[in-house]
């Protein structure tokens, strides 16, 4: 089994559902492991039976000899795709460099190449009197981070 062929399979499941393919594994034992991702909620649990049947119904465990898991992506996961970065569009990111250096701010743009971030901060201004918001917008090419993640914040 290689995955290029699983994805192939179940690429029609994941259009027809708003679903995207974050990654395949597959480990010299040939434990398989699908990991994808809903572009407007949450991964539902019928998705993960529905595409591990699929997979099932292509594969023969018999002569594949393997073991499935499907899962979403966690929250606490780094992204790995670009469809996880348009998702969080919005939303408040912490990314690490390569030079373990970290930063939070808004994830604004997510494009082939790289991606940006926004950071607020409240300044003093001369001649104005209360604080004012200066937007910083930092940009990263995907190779120069170690990881991208959301930032979960409980209320």
């Amino acid at each position: 089994m290689d995955k290029v062929k699983i994805s192939q399979v179940i690429e029609q499941y994941l259009k027809d559902n708003g679903l995207f393919l974050v990654n395949i594994t597959i480990s010299k034992d040939n434990d398989i492991e699908i990991v994808i991702e809903s572009y407007n909620s949450d991964v539902k649990i019928g998705n993960c039976i529905d595409i591990d049947r699929i997979v099932a119904d292509n594969f023969d465990r018999d002569v594949e000899d393997y073991a499935l898991t499907v899962t979403s992506a966690g929250l606490d996961q780094p992204f790995m795709v670009l469809d996880q970065y348009k998702k969080f569009i919005g939303n408040e990111v912490e990314v690490t460099a390569k030079n373990g250096s970290k930063v939070k701010g808004v994830l604004s743009n997510a494009i082939e190449n790289e991606f940006e971030i926004t950071i607020s901060k409240m300044v003093k201004v001369e001649g104005f009197k209360k604080k004012v918001q200066q937007d910083t917008i930092l940009k990263y090419e995907y190779n120069n981070i170690k990881a991208c993640k959301p930032v979960i914040k409980f209320k």
